[in-house]
């Protein structure tokens, strides 16, 4: 995980986990409208998850 993608989650998680697939895009968009910290959770997460 790189710090751009760090930052990037911050700042837009959608953005961050792109290429994770559009499952993960779907759910931390989902979770960002819900509110934002959530969806900053959600992103780190899946950016931290090593089996992806």
């Amino acid at each position: 995980m790189s710090i751009f993608r760090v930052i990037l989650s911050i700042i837009c998680p959608p953005l961050a986990v792109i290429d994770k697939g559009c499952g993960s895009i779907f759910i931390v968009f989902l979770l960002w409208l819900c509110g934002w910290v959530p969806g900053v959770i959600a992103a780190l997460v899946i950016l931290n998850n090593p089996n992806r």
